[in-house]
């Protein structure tokens, strides 16, 4: 699933698990950006984080095993 861009508080959904997680933090190595993603619940400060690398296409950027849960919003 991809979108215009990856913003700082989108929530995503774990593909594999289905868990949502949010975007507190995009940066770039390099050539290639990663975003953090941390759970999106009450337990969720305590939590590790998860860096997952952005893919680029014609039709966006999106985060590989991980689909885009506000639709309606962007």
């Amino acid at each position: 699933m991809a979108v215009k861009s990856i913003q700082l508080g989108q929530v995503w959904r774990n593909d594999a698990d289905g868990q949502d997680y949010l975007v507190t933090k995009l940066y770039s190595e390099l050539f290639t950006q990663f975003a953090v993603l941390r759970p999106a619940g009450l337990t969720a400060p305590d939590a590790p984080t998860v860096r997952v690398k952005v893919s680029k296409s014609a039709e966006g950027a999106g985060l590989p095993g991980y689909t885009f849960t506000q639709e309606g919003a962007f």
